[in-house]
Formats: structure tokens, C-alpha cells, sequence
């Protein structure tokens, strides 16, 4: 059995976010001991990581709390659940969509400044030293 601190090591969670999703159930398996104090085995630090991966893909609370329940109700609540992975395994490929074009931008500003700093050439993107014409030129670009 783990303690709290422990789970949050265990999880890569804060022992606050233990407490957290404990208190909102949804780590259902989680114990307290004669002291009430929290104690969890290998299936709640199980809910733990699961419910840290539904959490980094954008699920809300109330969602994930949902999605915790019906696997309490078993395997009658199969379809839905598939459904709903099916639904954020979409946001969740959106989210890498964008996460790829902030990549390529900073690999494009990373590759400007480089060569900036190799040819000791001024930063002709930056606006503080931009005259007029260049500035028109710069926002019609």
C-alpha cells in the first residue's frame, strides 16, 4: 500500500492532484486506513495514471468522473466508453496537429536566429528597428 505522497511519486502527480481526484472519485479502489488516511494499492495508482492521461488529453472533471463510472458498471457500458475515447482521441489529434505548427515555428525562428547570429546580420523581423517603408513593406508580407 502507498500513501499519498508515495501515489504522487508513483503517478508523476502532486499530492495535491492525488487528493484532488481522490476527493472527486475518481479512484474508486482507494482505501482509508483506521486514521482515515489515504492508502492505495497497484489498481488505484492504476485509476491514478489513467485518469493523469484522460486529464493531459483535455478531458474535464466531470467527464473523467463519468468515464469512471461506467467502468464500475461494467462491461454493459463498453460501447459508450468506446465512444467517448473515439471522441477525444480526436480533440487529442487536433491538439498534436497544433503542437506540430508550434514546433515548425519555433524551428523557423530557431533557424532565422541562427543565421542571423553565423552572417552577423541584423534582425530585419524585428519591428523596434523597422523604418516606415520597411514597416509597410513588413505588414503587407
Amino acid at each position: 500500500m502507498y500513501t499519498v505522497k508515495e501515489a504522487a511519486m508513483r503517478t508523476g502527480l502532486t499530492e495535491h492532484a492525488v487528493r484532488f481526484y481522490t476527493d472527486k472519485g475518481l479512484v474508486p479502489s482507494v482505501q482509508r486506513n483506521e486514521h482515515n488516511i489515504r492508502l492505495f494499492d497497484e489498481e488505484a495508482i492504476n485509476w491514478l495514471h489513467g485518469v493523469r492521461c484522460l486529464k493531459r488529453s483535455g478531458l474535464p472533471i466531470e467527464t473523467i468522473k463519468h468515464y469512471v463510472d461506467l467502468c464500475q458498471e461494467g462491461d454493459s457500458t463498453v460501447p459508450e466508453r468506446y465512444v467517448m475515447m473515439q471522441q477525444y482521441r480526436e480533440e487529442a489529434l487536433v491538439q498534436v496537429e497544433e503542437a506540430k505548427q508550434r514546433l515548425a515555428h519555433m524551428e523557423q525562428k530557431i533557424a532565422h536566429y541562427q543565421e542571423i547570429m553565423e552572417k552577423h546580420i541584423p534582425d530585419a523581423t524585428n519591428p523596434s528597428t523597422w523604418e516606415k517603408g520597411a514597416r509597410d513593406a513588413a505588414i503587407s508580407r
